[in-house]
């Protein structure tokens, strides 16, 4: 049975080594603080803070037993990276083998000291992925619950066709923005509808960029959603939010922060019902145009 991710998702990538380096004190903080404002999915890889983010999460698990119940862990396998963590790997490369996958997903379980995932995606399409011993190690790993749910990241239509022909494919994690259009172009939305795939958008504010005025459609972007945001009384991120939920294959936002308002933010972008040429307006403001 497919987990139950709502919108947002906590993005935990920054929140070790690779950016606010917190301590397990305030990882436990910034859970609690997720769980009080209706936030339980969290959003991992195995290769964050260079193999450590895992860990450094799960010991703030550990201090309550009660905690796991009440969350959803998302993580990512598929990717080698080199660093001092990982002395065996030679080059950066991807591996989605059988032996691989099986063998991150139990280090996985180790890490956040738990029995299961609720979600498990393939970080990178793989050029030597092999959808049927993929889907060997998907239907071991659900045999065994150590996984409860599949999916993929960053996976263009035709590798998720190819691989669903082999598997259950849930999730497929790819950047989405009001600057970062391709899945809407590209039709990975159209493909996530097809084989009933919840897309999951990474960076969907932009991963900075509506902070940096030189992008080139920064000030028309910024122009159109704070006219919304004042005829809908709320906030630019919040509209930002709210222009991808529109869509119907139902994008959940998975927001990389280290500060919970923005986490907030994004929770309340779901009672934000934009009209449609609204949608359109923001759309006319990325791309400099309107529509043919």
């Amino acid at each position: 049975m497919k987990p139950s991710i709502s919108s947002p998702v906590a993005g935990c990538m920054r929140w070790g080594k690779w950016g606010a380096e917190f301590s397990t004190a305030a990882y436990r903080q910034m859970i609690d603080d997720c769980l009080k404002t209706g936030i339980t999915s969290f959003d991992h890889a195995d290769i964050y803070g260079d193999y450590t983010t895992e860990a450094e999460f799960g010991k703030a698990l550990k201090e309550d037993v009660g905690l796991r119940s009440q969350i959803k862990i998302i993580s990512k396998c598929g990717i080698r990276m080199v660093t001092a963590n990982r002395p065996e790997h030679g080059i950066k490369s991807y591996d989605t083998s059988r032996e691989h996958m099986i063998s991150s997903v139990e280090r996985s379980l180790k890490n956040f000291g738990t029995e299961y995932l609720d979600v498990l995606l393939i970080h990178r399409p793989d050029p030597l992925l092999d959808p049927a011993e993929v889907a060997e190690a998907v239907s071991y790993l659900k045999q065994q619950g150590k996984i409860l749910s599949f999916g993929v990241s960053n996976f263009l239509p035709h590798q998720v066709d190819l691989l669903a022909q082999y598997t259950e494919i849930d999730y497929n994690q790819v950047e989405i923005s009001i600057i970062r259009l391709n899945a809407f172009a590209d039709g990975t939305l159209e493909n996530c509808m097809k084989h009933r795939i919840v897309p999951m958008a990474w960076a969907p504010l932009g991963g900075g960029l509506f902070t940096d005025d030189s992008h080139p459609r920064f000030r028309s972007i910024m122009a159109t959603a704070s006219e919304l945001a004042a005829r809908y009384e709320t906030g630019l991120n919040e509209i930002l939010l709210a222009w991808l939920q529109s869509h119907p294959a139902g994008i959940v936002s998975v927001i990389g922060t280290t500060r919970l308002e923005r986490l907030v933010q994004a929770r309340n972008a779901a009672s934000v019902v934009l009209e449609r040429e609204d949608w359109f307006r923001l759309l006319a403001a990325s791309t400099g145009e309107d529509v043919a």
